[in-house]
């Protein structure tokens, strides 16, 4: 439990002002509408005060009230309860069982004597049905068994309108429209009166203590639940929120959001609704009466009325934040969303979440304080500040007022801890990276990305280099000397280049510190860093004058100048495919690397880049297998491209890569081919015959027909088959091919073809799986033409239908029925109906199918 102070409690109706020296009176009811304030006392008299708050500046509001009048009821009975209703001026009285109407200013009892008479207790529905603005609704307990009783109650009459029955004696009631809220002896239920349909909520026993049943919200009731719980209850039967944990002797119980307050004989305790957590304990003793009047909270003894004046809830949340108890503090802070306007409280909760994500910060916990600080829209030179010299010295920056945390600056944070230290520059660093691309940047840009080059540099971070090669905002004069301070003369050099557009000299002075001829050691990688610069360099002279040197330093690097650079711009004049094909023959890895960006990843339709690409493959797969050591995985590396390209590709020149490949010893490069020039027998003759590979076969067969109808890719089966069977029975191995592609593509072949090619001596049984196949696939076809022509027969049917409707509906025709396109009257008994039933003449049907602009009644005849 950890207290907070949300309520003081404070005197409202002292002893001597109610009963000055008369020992016996005791208070029994309180009742209070704005300023009136109503008490009810055991000699049967109503008192009415006018409250007074007197706001206090530095404490908790006062009150004072003044006594207006008093006035005995006529009965010896103490009075049990008030409500008030202010719509009609009236104060009901609960005294002796009976409900008076009096009026509320004068306490007089209204002229026509109106009361509802045999109420143990009553309650007012907050969400009234009837509609009536000019009555209210009032459920009791009737003193009669088992009874529940709804009337209206209006300013000088009263009218029952509904009586209920109840399973068991019913204590206490609160009601919400349809609905009621009932403890019974054993159980709370939720009944509605206007359906009959009860539900059981949970069991309870009255005799250890007194039920408690309050309506707290639309269709929510506070119930004292078993073992200490206030329970939460909804209309429906559940719960939606967490219940809270209150002492096992309360009495009563109260809501001032969020807060519920409790009360018991010793003390008042505050609970959260939003974390069920008790906050505060108030000593209290002798209570006996607490209720809530719209946000007002009054408890009092049998001698004194008190007030619970709450604090405001930005002074308890401030509270809660000075005690580092953020998490509480964000719960309040939400749970006020409902009390404050919308745009008063965006203010304030962003405020918190800002204040919150210092909290967070100064205690290295680092993650949530980066999502407080993006949740509020921090101005993230409030963290730049608390950095000495990060921020700009030209920098109009001043922190907010009043400020957001209690430090001067990062060595107050850390206490000069420099571990501590090392971790928040760590931190800033990681936040200012992913937010300077974001809206939360705009407008703080230059302050940003400086004191982001002052870190890295600083901290000799390799995304220093990262940092000047995007477009920054870096400011000059205050990075140029953060640079030099810290000795950092390769990004001093490069950030006088992006800022005066000197080129060659700093250019040359990178190259030379990567052939070594200069020492620093800034970044090991800066060769790829050059490589990264010239891709995005729009100076295109520099670019083909480090081309050579970059792509002599490695061709698989260096051509990323090329392959990263937009197409767009390659296909300019400075950088088109052709000129840096030429550049590129010097360096046949790099020219192959470019040509696979060009024909796979770019997908260039061009005959002449396909077919070098294919060439540059051959000669590669030839020189590999020439050399001793050419059979490695590099060659099936360069030779499963080269087929890939070859399958795959249709803008090559077939021809000539035949021609490149004849006497080579490449037959699978030679098969797909002669596939390409649509010679599938001599393809498949050269997979059967000369490599002896059925699975490549089956697999020619496949790739060859994608795309094509399902009778091409029958033929091509139809080929291969041939060719097994052409062979002869004596061809052990090629049979067994035979069969396998038999039962394997079963539904690629034309059945009965097939069988008028097979041996007379190949068993039943052998071509098992290939009869079964193909019948399913005959059978299959079958039925889907049967459904096909069964649905083409329910459309026509449905057509035919339409058409005999159509026909069936007679049309009267008479010299008054108008033509609808010219409006003249029909002197013959010929016409055309349109499917609208318009009627025109058919020389006016006939002119509008000629002069399309004209109007007609449908659209077609």
């Amino acid at each position: 439990m950890m207290n907070i102070k949300a309520f003081t409690l404070v005197s409202a109706v002292e002893r001597e002002l109610l009963m000055g020296d008369k020992e016996r009176i005791n208070i029994e009811c309180v009742e209070c509408c704005g300023r009136d304030l109503y008490v009810g006392t055991n000699d049967c008299f109503v008192y009415h005060f006018l409250l007074e708050e007197r706001p206090v500046p530095a404490g908790p509001a006062t009150f004072t009230a003044t006594k207006q009048l008093h006035r005995h009821l006529g009965f010896k009975k103490p009075v049990n309860e008030l409500r008030a209703a202010s719509a009609l001026n009236r104060l009901l009285v609960l005294c002796d069982n009976s409900i008076s109407l009096v009026n509320m200013l004068n306490l007089e009892p209204v002229p026509s004597g109106a009361r509802i008479k045999g109420a143990a207790t009553f309650a007012l529905n907050e969400n009234p049905v009837s509609g009536d603005p000019f009555c209210v609704e009032v459920c009791i307990i009737s003193v009669k068994r088992r009874t529940i009783q709804m009337f209206l109650v209006y300013e000088d009459r009263v009218q029952i309108v509904k009586e209920v029955s109840t399973s068991e004696q019913p204590l206490a009631v609160a009601v919400d429209g349809h609905f009621l809220c009932l403890a019974l002896t054993t159980q709370y239920i939720i009944h509605n009166y206007s359906t009959g349909v009860s539900q059981d909520l949970f069991p309870y026993c009255s005799e250890e203590r007194p039920p408690i049943v309050k309506r707290i919200g639309r269709q929510e009731f506070l119930l004292a639940g078993p073992g200490g719980l206030g329970m939460f209850a909804t209309v429906a039967g559940i719960s939606q929120r967490a219940p809270v944990h209150w002492s096992e002797n309360v009495i009563g119980a109260a809501v001032s959001f969020p807060y519920v307050i409790a009360l018991d004989d010793e003390f008042i305790t505050v609970h959260s609704m939003l974390d069920q957590q008790q906050k505060q304990t108030l000593p209290f003793k002798e209570g006996h009466i607490l209720q809530d009047f719209e946000g007002r909270v009054i408890v009092a003894t049998s001698k004194g009325v008190y007030i619970l004046v709450p604090l405001p809830l930005e002074k308890q949340i401030q509270d809660l934040l000075a005690s580092r108890r953020v998490e509480e503090a964000l719960v309040l802070a939400k749970g006020a969303r409902r009390n404050i306007p919308k745009d008063k409280f965006q203010v304030m909760y962003r405020r918190i979440l800002q204040q919150a994500g210092f909290i967070q910060f100064a205690q290295l916990q680092f993650l949530e304080a980066k999502e407080l600080f993006r949740s509020g829209q921090l101005d993230v030179r409030e963290l730049i500040s608390l950095y000495p010299f990060l921020l700009p010295t030209s920098s109009s920056f001043t922190r907010s007022h009043p400020p957001l945390h209690e430090y001067a600056d990062l060595n107050q944070l850390t206490q000069g801890d420099q571990e501590k230290m090392a971790k928040c520059k760590r931190f800033l660093m990681s936040y200012l990276n992913e937010v300077r691309s974001t809206e939360v940047a705009n407008g703080y840009k230059e302050d940003i990305d400086t004191a982001l080059l002052k870190l890295y540099a600083e901290a000799d971070h390799d995304s220093l280099l990262d940092l000047l090669v995007t477009e920054n905002f870096c400011l000059l004069t205050d990075s140029a000397a953060w640079l030099e301070k810290h000795k950092k003369y390769v990004p001093l050099r490069f950030f006088s280049f992006l800022f005066l557009f000197f080129f060659l000299i700093p250019f040359q002075l990178w190259v030379n510190i990567v052939n070594g001829d200069v020492q620093d050691s800034t970044r090991s990688d800066l060769y790829e860093y050059i490589v990264d610069f010239l891709t995005y360099c729009l100076d295109e002279e520099l670019v083909w004058a480090y081309a050579d040197w970059v792509l002599q330093k490695s061709e698989e690097v260096g051509v990323q100048v090329f392959t990263k650079r937009p197409l767009d711009e390659q296909q300019k004049n400075s950088f088109n495919p052709d000129d840096i094909i030429n550049c590129l023959k010097k360096y046949p890895k790099a020219l192959v690397k470019y040509l696979e960006h060009l024909v796979i990843d770019k997908r260039l339709q061009k005959e002449e880049y396909h077919t070098h690409l294919a060439v540059l493959y051959l000669d590669e797969v030839l020189q590999q297998r020439a050399s001793t050591s050419g059979k490695g995985a590099e060659a099936s590396e360069t030779q499963a491209k080269l087929r890939r390209l070859l399958q795959k590709s249709d803008l090559y020149r077939v021809h000539f890569l035949l021609e490149r490949l004849r006497g080579a010893g490449l037959p699978m490069e030679s098969a797909i081919l002669h596939g390409k020039l649509g010679e599938h027998e001599k393809a498949l003759h050269i997979l059967v015959h000369e490599l002896r590979d059925f699975a490549a076969a089956e697999d020619y067969c496949l790739w060859c027909s994608e795309g094509r109808d399902p009778p091409h890719r029958q033929h091509l089966f139809h080929t291969l088959l041939a060719i097994y069977l052409r062979a002869g029975p004596a061809a052990h191995e090629l049979a067994v091919a035979a069969v396998d592609l038999l039962n394997h593509h079963a539904t690629e072949f034309d059945a009965a073809q097939v069988l008028q090619m097979l041996p007379d001596t190949w068993s039943v049984q052998l071509l098992c799986p290939f009869l079964m196949g193909a019948m399913r696939d005959s059978v299959h076809a079958r039925r889907t033409m049967q459904v096909a022509l069964g649905l083409a027969r329910s459309e026509n049917l449905i057509y035919t239908y339409d058409k005999m409707k159509l026909k069936g509906s007679s049309i009267r025709l008479s010299d008054k029925k108008l033509c609808q396109i010219c409006q003249n009257p029909f002197c013959e008994p010929v016409f055309v109906r349109y499917p609208n039933g318009g009627l025109v003449h058919t020389h006016c049907a006939a002119s509008r199918h000629t002069n399309p602009s004209s109007s007609s009644p449908g659209t077609r005849t």
